[in-house]
């Protein structure tokens, strides 16, 4: 059983910085083993892929709306996976999830991922 918590939103204003972090406690098919990705639910309901890697940490991939702002990383000694979020705009506010699956390639496609943290909520004021 694949178990992900995500931390760290809060409600920032626009230009801030937050970084999210997510815990990933499971058995052979946690975090470390296949790719991991961040999404987001906006307020109006819309999902988004944010961020995906594959497991060493290669091979990022960023939806234009974030590229150059946010960063995925992880610590796979921590079982950590972590979303850097810089220069923050309004438009950013959401739920944030953390996802994890056991195939390797790196995605934006929530179809794509068999594990799904509870989510964490950022606040972005202008």
């Amino acid at each position: 059983q694949v178990q992900l918590v995500e931390s760290g939103g809060g409600s920032v204003q626009s230009g801030g910085t937050l970084t999210l972090s997510c815990a990933g406690a499971g058995s052979t098919d946690g975090y470390g083993r296949g790719r991991v990705a961040w999404f987001r639910r906006h307020p109006d309901k819309s999902r988004e892929g944010v961020a995906a890697m594959r497991p060493r940490g290669d091979n990022q991939i960023y939806a234009l709306s974030v590229k150059d702002r946010f960063t995925i990383s992880g610590d796979r000694v921590k079982n950590v996976l972590y979303l850097q979020m810089n220069n923050l705009i309004p438009e950013d506010t959401g739920r944030y999830y953390c996802a994890a699956d056991s195939r390797e390639w790196p995605s934006l496609l929530e179809s794509d991922y068999d594990y799904w943290g509870p989510g964490t909520e950022v606040t972005v004021s202008s």
